[in-house]
């Protein structure tokens, strides 16, 4: 009788184990339907970026989405803060402050160099040249005047200082798991 008991036990157990694995599969596939944007997340955008002025910086309508994993500062932090909690097919208009974009412009960042140093064709303002700095990474920088001897030289990122304006819509967002 106790041997019954333990095998009637032991196949209580075995059907409880495949009644629960089957009901952790069925809900353990998760949606993205609805899935919003969240740190983590990978983000897939439509966007416009333009200026005060109205000038349009860069756009990728038309063109292939944007994507980024949402909090590992793949963006500029006030658009990622500003897309947070979005869903798919939202959109939205953003407006960014510099130091939640590219930063202000800072004066060290500007440099004097000996003339001969810059290419003869970039001896003209708004030129843009590109070099290498200390530790061999690729740096570019726009001509901002020219004297007589020298070229300043400004190393500031094109769009620091400035109020950026997006307008976004969000395509696809998936929820990525941890690893």
């Amino acid at each position: 009788m106790v041997y019954y008991n333990a095998r009637t036990l032991f196949a209580g157990i075995i059907i409880l184990i495949i009644m629960g694995s089957v009901s952790v599969y069925a809900e353990s596939p998760k949606s993205d339907e609805g899935a919003t944007i969240a740190s983590g997340s990978r983000v897939s955008i439509e966007y416009t970026l333009k200026l005060g002025d109205g000038t349009v910086v860069d756009s990728n309508k038309g063109a292939a989405p944007f994507t980024f994993i949402q909090g590992a500062r793949q963006i500029i932090p006030g658009l990622e803060k500003a897309l947070d909690g979005m869903r798919a097919g939202g959109t939205k208009e953003v407006k960014v402050k510099p130091e939640d974009g590219y930063g202000m412009v800072k004066k060290d960042l500007l440099q004097e160099v000996k003339k001969d140093l810059v290419p003869k064709d970039a001896w003209k303002v708004d030129s843009v040249v590109q070099g290498q700095d200390s530790r061999g990474q690729i740096v570019q920088a726009r001509v901002v005047e020219v004297k007589d001897n020298t070229v300043l030289l400004d190393f500031n990122h094109p769009l620091a200082g400035k109020t950026l304006y997006f307008d976004v819509k969000v395509l696809d967002v998936k929820d990525i798991p941890f690893q």
